[in-house]
């Protein structure tokens, strides 16, 4: 199977909503939108649309409505985004990517000890999922 398109940031934004929704037309995906968010419902649906025709979202007709549920799951995506972004800033290399996150990103206590948790089940063989 050919790779999906990447996902614009408002394509990402629409998407996370299905996600959290699990089935939604339109106008769930438009009320559900932040408040302030300055996007109108046909904005939604061409975003809809979009990511129906990149293969993120499965669509449905309820009526003359148009269904969409999650075609990927979320984790599939983010190792897809991830991926392609330390290639593409880093040569593929994820220590500039962790470093960069150490350093510029505030942790607090509780991440901190995750973290030391994680490294330690990688230093002990298991694979850190």
């Amino acid at each position: 199977m050919p790779p999906r398109p990447g996902l614009s940031k408002a394509e990402l934004e629409i998407a996370r909503i299905v996600w959290e929704l699990k089935d939604a037309g339109v106008r769930q995906v438009f009320e559900a939108l932040p408040p302030g968010r300055d996007i109108d419902f046909t904005t939604v649906q061409t975003y809809l649309r979009r990511l129906e025709e990149k293969g993120y979202l499965n669509a449905r007709l309820e009526g003359r409505n148009r269904v969409y549920s999650p075609k990927v799951r979320p984790s599939t995506v983010i190792r897809e985004t991830v991926g392609e972004m330390v290639d593409l800033l880093f040569g593929g290399d994820t220590m500039p990517l962790m470093k960069h996150l150490v350093e510029d990103r505030k942790f607090s206590s509780n991440d901190i000890e995750q973290l030391r948790q994680l490294l330690d089940r990688l230093e002990g063989g298991g694979d850190g999922k």
